[in-house]
């Protein structure tokens, strides 16, 4: 078996070199039609130039020693750190919340997510060796190589549903679901398609994991796989949904022009992935406890627990301004309608100083967040996040389509546009940029898209909160009852 070439790599790289490695031989669709160069098509552009921003300021003085950590004389994402004490989870942390400020949590999937996942296989790659040897040795090999050329990956974990009943049993459809087809020499063939890599078109590479539960039958051996392989492997497409970015200017649009993350299906036309890049096979079991087992879930809870709390930040940042340009602040209800948002922010601060506080060794001999905070923020801020949307909306009212566009400041409508748009602490343009930003949150098809994204970011609602149940601590809670109930 060959194996990934560890040794090359500089560690961190800049913008300029991201955008280097996406002008590849990928195959990206997008309204109908192939892109010829994701980092200058229309649709596509400004999101990846957005990444390469982000890129560049690994190399920011000021935040490199917070973003990065240096070992044998090179510099890598901090997020790809394994973390040996409870100091080490409070870096990650600190670097997570530094990523997630840079777009306010609006670039949801930005290269850390998927980072704190392959780090967390790595460090726990012992899990995977119960199958084969090799594959816990890919892992590790995958991981050095990632880590060393500063990878940004996307993944996919759902099959599309093609009968409900079927893939409410565990099974999966040899219509649609991506599934291995032939074994050779040099690795195995897989056909069909999966739902949905955010960031596909932007990735270097794909991880495709098992999400959802395969039940342990011969039928379901096809299915059950772990692999990552370049974006660019022959006869893997993406199949991007519509665009937000228009092209408007960042005054008109200063969301969508900024941090559109497509999204994509990605089909697998019989992709050879070779045996090295292979880290499950045919274990339905196996695969269904990787993400618990191996703690990577945490870890990525915990990358996500800090954009939240970014996210939650900037929307009551924006509800004050938005208060204050009229003097609604000074409303009673207003400030409690305010205060209310500010809560759902205080509370996802709270997830996140308690899991890291309580980071504990896991029997790899690694420290991971206490998993109880940052579960129950990934159950809870799917349903808040709908709140703090809504009171964008209420306190918004009219003003979030009374928002004349970048050009009626300077056409024949100019003057008229600076009497009748000011309010009694904005002036027409600052209020107008005000509210556009206010309707790119909450209003737009960018911002509608970030409340889907947020309600099943993990998955369906019903289905966390049941794994929630399933793995709370309710024992000893129980046992209070009985013991006052058995009382003398």
């Amino acid at each position: 078996m060959s194996r990934i070439d560890t040794s090359s790599g500089q560690g961190i790289r800049n913008g300029k070199q991201y955008l280097e490695g996406l002008r590849d031989d990928r195959e990206v669709w997008i309204h109908g039609e192939k892109v010829a160069d994701v980092t200058s098509h229309p649709g596509l552009s400004r999101g990846a130039h957005t990444l390469a921003s982000f890129m560049d300021k690994q190399f920011d003085a000021e935040l490199q020693e917070t973003i990065t950590y240096e070992e044998d004389g090179k510099r890598y994402a901090t997020s790809y750190m394994i973390p040996k004490s409870r100091e080490d989870i409070e870096k990650r942390g600190a670097a997570f919340y530094e990523w997630a400020t840079w777009s306010n949590g609006m670039f949801g999937r930005t290269p850390d997510y998927k980072n704190a996942s392959m780090m967390s296989f790595a460090a726990a790659a012992a899990f995977l060796g119960e199958d084969k040897p090799e594959y816990a040795d890919n892992m590790r090999n995958y991981y050095e190589y990632i880590r060393n050329n500063d990878k940004v990956l996307t993944h996919t974990l759902i099959n599309p549903t093609y009968n409900f009943a079927m893939a409410k049993e565990g099974k999966s459809s040899e219509e649609v679901a991506l599934r291995v087809v032939k074994e050779t020499d040099a690795g195995i063939v897989v056909n069909g398609a999966r739902l949905l890599a955010t960031l596909g078109p932007h990735s270097d590479e794909i991880e495709v994991f098992p999400s959802t539960l395969l039940k342990a039958s011969e039928e379901n051996i096809p299915f059950a796989f772990a692999f990552a392989i370049p974006v660019a492997t022959q006869g893997l497409r993406l199949l991007c949904r519509d665009s937000y970015d228009h092209e408007k200017s960042h005054f008109d649009a200063p969301l969508a022009s900024r941090f559109e993350e497509m999204d994509a299906v990605v089909l697998f036309n019989n992709v050879l992935v070779p045996w090295e890049r292979v880290f499950m096979y045919r274990d339905p079991l196996l695969c269904n406890r990787a993400f618990a087992e191996t703690n990577a879930v945490i870890h990525m809870m915990h990358q996500v627990v800090c954009g939240k709390l970014a996210k939650a930040e900037f929307i009551v940042g924006l509800l004050c301004k938005m208060a204050q340009a009229t003097g609604k602040d000074k409303d009673m209800t207003v400030r409690g309608q305010i205060a209310e948002a500010m809560w759902i922010a205080e509370t996802v601060r709270a997830f996140r100083f308690s899991g890291e506080s309580q980071a504990h060794e896991d029997k790899y001999g690694n420290f991971v967040p206490l998993r109880r905070p940052l579960d129950t923020s990934r159950n809870v801020f799917p349903k808040m996040y709908p709140k703090l949307i809504e009171t964008i909306h209420l306190l918004g009212s009219s003003s979030l389509m009374a928002t004349p566009t970048e050009a009626d400041l300077s056409n024949d409508l100019a003057d008229d546009v600076g009497k009748y748009f000011q309010t009694v602490n904005l002036d027409s343009k600052d209020r107008i940029a005000l509210f556009r930003l206010a309707h790119d949150v909450a209003v737009s098809g960018f911002g509608n898209r970030q409340v889907l994204y947020e309600r099943f970011f993990f998955g369906p609602q019903n289905i966390m909160a049941s794994i929630y149940y399933d793995l709370y601590n309710r024992d000893d809670m129980m046992a209070r009852v009985d013991e006052l109930l058995n009382r003398t």
